[in-house]
C-alpha cells in the first residue's frame, strides 16, 4: 500500500483532469505512480510534462528505455524497472536486450556508451570529468544528445524516487531487481 494517496478522478481540481486525461489516452489507464505524484498538481505537470520532451527528444525511445532499466536497477526501483522494461518492448527492444541493458549492457557499442555514463551520472552523483564526456562523445553523441542522456537520468531518477519513497504498488507486470 502507498505511503501516500492514490489521487482518483473524482478527487483531482479540473487542471489535474487535464493531464490525468492525456495519461489515459497514453496509457489506457493512469499508472499509479501518476495517481501518487499527482497529490501535487505541480509535481505531476513536471512529471509528465518531461516524459513528453523527452519523448520527443533526439534520442529516442529504444535508448530512453534502456536507460531508464538501468538506472532503475541501480536506484532499486522495482516499479520503474517493470514499467519501463514493458514500454521498452513496445518501442522494439528486445526482452534480451532490456535484461541486459538492465544490467548495464548492450552488444550496441553505442548504447553501452549511454548506459556507463548514465550509471556515473548516478553512482557518482553527476560528478563525472571531462573524460566522461569525452567517451561518449567518442561513441557519436554530440552535446545535445549528453544534455538529453543526462535529462533521462533526472527523470528517471525523480520517478524511481518518487515509487520507492512512496512504495507505489506497482500495476506493470512485474521484473525482478538483479
Amino acid at each position: 500500500m502507498s505511503r501516500i494517496q492514490l489521487k482518483e478522478l473524482n478527487e483531482i481540481t479540473e487542471s489535474h483532469n487535464e493531464i490525468f486525461q492525456e495519461i489515459k489516452s497514453a496509457f489506457g489507464t493512469i499508472p499509479n505512480m501518476f495517481k501518487v505524484i499527482g497529490n501535487s498538481e505541480a509535481a505531476l505537470k513536471s512529471m509528465w510534462t518531461s516524459f513528453g520532451a523527452l519523448g520527443a527528444g533526439k534520442l529516442g525511445a529504444k535508448l530512453g528505455e534502456q536507460i531508464a532499466v538501468h538506472v532503475a536497477e541501480i536506484n532499486r526501483c522495482q516499479y520503474c524497472l517493470s514499467a519501463h522494461t514493458l514500454l521498452g518492448e513496445k518501442a522494439g527492444v528486445s526482452a534480451e536486450e532490456m535484461k541486459s541493458a538492465q544490467a548495464g549492457e548492450s552488444s550496441d557499442p553505442r548504447v553501452q556508451a549511454a548506459l556507463t555514463f548514465s550509471k556515473k551520472l548516478v553512482l557518482k552523483k553527476a560528478s563525472i570529468s571531462m573524460s566522461d564526456i569525452d567517451e561518449l562523445k567518442s561513441a557519436g553523441f554530440d552535446d545535445e544528445e549528453v544534455a538529453e542522456i543526462l535529462a533521462h537520468v533526472a527523470l528517471n531518477i525523480f520517478t524511481n524516487y518518487t515509487n520507492v519513497a512512496f512504495d507505489v504498488p506497482i500495476d506493470f507486470p512485474k521484473v525482478n531487481l538483479s
